[in-house]
C-alpha cells in the first residue's frame, strides 16, 4: 500500500536528506492550493448568505442578552431549583414526545412516555420531580419534524431561524405544528405565559453553556460546524428509528 511518507527502504525513501529538503516545498504547495480553492457551496444550504446574516444576529443577541442571563442564572439558582425547572419543562415535552412516538409506530417508547407523563404529573408535583426516571422509565424524545422525516418527508433546505437557530424547512413546519399544541402558549394569563417562555429559554441556554464553550474552541467556522452537526444529528435520529422499525 502506498503511503505519503514510506518507511526507508534500500534507497532511504523520504527520510534521506534530499527527501526532507523536498518535503517543505510539497507542504507549501498543498497550503497554497488550499488557500486558492474557494469552498464549494453546500447544496443543502442554498440560502447560506442569508442564513449567515441571521446567525450573526442570533449570536449578537446571545452574547448581549441570553448568555449573560443564562450564566448568572446557572451561578445563582440552586441546583435543586434548576433540576425542578428542567423536569417541569421536560414533562411538558414528554406529552408531545408521546404523540410523536405513537405516530412513528414506536409502541414501547409510546407506552414509556405515556407512563412518564402520568407518573411525574400525579406523583411528581406536576413534573417538578422526575420519579419516572428513578424507576427506570427513561425519556424517549421525539418531535413532529422527526415524525415527518420518519415517513419520508425530505428535510428541504437548511435554515437558520431568528432566535431559534438551526433548522430545516421540514423541522420548521414541525415546530409550527407543535407550537399550536404548546400548553404554555395556550395559557390565558399573558404575564404568566411570557414568564414561562423566558424561563424556558434561559434554562435551555444555561444547559448549553458548556457545549457553546467547546464549539468556540473547536470550530474555525462555527456556522459550518453547527450546520453539519445539526443535519447529521437529525438524520441519524431518523435513520435509527427506521432501522428499529425494520427489525
Amino acid at each position: 500500500m502506498t503511503t505519503l511518507f514510506p518507511h526507508p527502504g534500500p534507497k532511504g525513501g523520504w527520510r534521506t536528506r534530499a527527501g526532507w529538503r523536498v518535503l517543505p516545498a510539497l507542504l507549501l504547495c498543498v497550503v497554497m492550493a488550499g488557500c486558492a480553492t474557494s469552498p464549494a457551496r453546500d447544496p443543502r444550504d442554498p440560502f447560506e448568505s442569508f442564513n449567515r446574516q441571521v446567525n450573526q444576529f442570533n449570536e449578537a443577541v446571545d452574547q448581549a442578552i441570553l448568555k449573560p442571563v443564562a450564566t448568572t442564572y446557572s451561578q445563582v439558582a440552586p441546583d435543586p431549583l434548576r433540576t425542578a425547572i428542567s423536569n417541569f419543562f421536560g414533562n411538558l415535552s414528554d406529552i408531545w414526545s408521546t404523540l410523536n412516538t405513537a405516530l412513528q409506530l414506536r409502541g414501547e417508547d409510546t407506552a414509556t412516555n405515556f407512563m412518564r407523563v402520568n407518573i411525574n404529573t400525579v406523583f411528581g408535583l406536576g413534573g417538578l420531580i422526575d420519579i419516572a426516571s428513578d424507576v427506570g422509565l427513561y425519556r424517549n424524545r421525539a418531535d413532529f419534524g422527526q415524525t415527518l422525516g420518519f415517513w419520508g418527508v425530505p428535510p428541504g433546505p437548511y435554515m437558520v431561524l431568528p432566535l431559534l437557530g438551526p433548522s430545516t424547512l421540514r423541522d420548521t413546519v414541525g415546530m409550527g405544528v407543535e407550537s399550536r399544541g404548546d400548553l404554555i402558549m395556550n395559557l390565558d394569563n399573558v404575564s404568566n405565559r411570557n414568564g414561562l417562555y423566558v424561563l424556558r429559554a434561559v434554562e435551555t441556554r444555561a444547559g448549553l453553556l458548556r457545549a457553546g464553550a467547546v464549539l468556540d474552541e473547536a470550530a474555525l467556522d462555527k456556522y459550518s460546524f453547527a450546520r453539519e452537526v445539526f443535519l447529521q444529528r437529525r438524520q441519524n435520529v431518523i435513520d435509527e428509528q427506521r432501522h428499529r422499525e425494520d427489525e
